[in-house]
């Protein structure tokens, strides 16, 4: 993640240098979401030039994404949503701009959500309110190589909010007691097999009912399905829309697919490895121990991301959890590891954070 003071895209609360709801070339661009759909916010107070900034702004609150537009420049515009910390009662504005400069599509957000959150969860820092931007490419490329995942930001959705799927928590590694880390397990440990899956319901990473929690500066991410943003219920006989954009510029869709006139879940191609045997020694590291702290079992149980492996051919996606829909590639949220992402089928922007592992 890095600031674009450059390119000077500011939040939808001040006045943006491309005007929301526009491109370079001032085409109208589709509302991303159905509830959105001429509801826009004519209340907003003029700001100090008399200006209205959140005149044209969407109104994305609770909204379920419905766009397939598989380029992001679909989807330039000005969102805004007014929700809720459940558990301390605290109201938040989420604000969120999309706009396009060259060859590159501009995100810059708060990291609120467009849903209420915390209901559930149990965050060691409270939710705040951010600035974040990324970019990405508008014309994404498949790479020659696919990147690997490493610690960063992984994509960003409609709503504004980051994907972050690995945690910096990994067995014997850190002060913290056995089995029981939650952090320090930095860059230099990025091969470490047994780094814990959030995801994993075999772990308590204190997320919320939309799989998403803190980092420790307040920021608000997701670490897997952000169920609020789409309809997940595949027999409703739709196929599920774009619902963001990972740091490579591929557009990510939720977990229903038309499979030849059948609209169904979509597959991972990881599997459990040994189906779930005993979990086999890696040289230089410790290997987990039933009873030690929160280590559930001996087995690949899926309690770390080093308990599976790609089996090409066994589900829908390949080794990214992604596949071609209507001639164009794009990544899938799974119901099963790898959950969003499995690696980059292109090349992630430095915005990202996605260089060399940089905590």
């Amino acid at each position: 993640m890095r600031i674009l003071s450059a390119l000077g895209i500011l939040l939808c609360s001040s006045l943006a240098y491309i005007a929301c709801g526009s491109d370079d070339a001032g085409d109208t661009n589709p509302v991303a979401v159905e509830a959105a759909a001429g509801d826009r916010d004519n209340d907003a107070a003029p700001d100090a030039s008399g200006q209205d900034p959140d005149a044209s702004a969407v109104d994305i609150t609770g909204a379920l994404f419905t766009n397939f537009a598989a380029n992001c420049a679909a989807y330039a515009d000005c969102y805004i949503s007014s929700v809720v910390d459940v558990q301390r009662g605290i109201s938040f504005a989420g604000d969120l701009k999309i706009a396009v400069s060259g060859d590159k599509c501009l995100f810059a957000s708060n990291a609120i959500p467009n849903h209420d959150f915390n209901a559930s969860g149990n965050f060691a820092t409270p939710v705040s309110a951010q600035s974040v931007n990324y970019e990405i490419p508008a014309s994404p490329t498949v790479a020659a190589s696919v990147t690997r995942l490493v610690l960063g930001d992984d994509a960003i959705f409609l709503n504004g909010v980051k994907l972050d799927l690995l945690a910096a928590a990994c067995y014997d590694v850190g002060n913290e007691p056995l089995g029981r880390e939650k952090i320090g397990c930095g860059p230099d440990q990025i091969d470490h097999p047994w780094r814990y899956d959030p995801m994993s319901p075999l772990n308590n990473f204190g997320t919320d009912e939309h799989n998403a929690h803190t980092q420790p500066d307040g920021t608000y991410h997701y670490h897997g399905n952000p169920m609020a943003m789409f309809e997940s219920d595949c027999a409703v006989g739709a196929a599920s829309p774009v619902v963001g954009f990972a740091a490579d510029g591929f557009p990510i869709y939720g977990t229903c697919f038309d499979d030849n006139g059948t609209v169904r879940q979509v597959r991972s191609s990881y599997q459990l490895k040994d189906g779930g045997g005993p979990r086999q020694q890696v040289a230089g590291y410790t290997t987990p121990t039933v009873g030690r702290g929160s280590v559930a079992s001996d087995n690949y149980d899926g309690q770390f991301r080093g308990d599976y492996e790609y089996v090409a051919g066994s589900g829908d996606l390949d080794e990214c959890n992604g596949m071609k829909v209507n001639g164009h590639y794009g990544y899938f949220v799974t119901e099963a590891y790898p959950w969003v992402l499995g690696c980059f089928t292109g090349t992630p922007d430095p915005s990202f954070g996605l260089g060399p592992p940089r905590r």
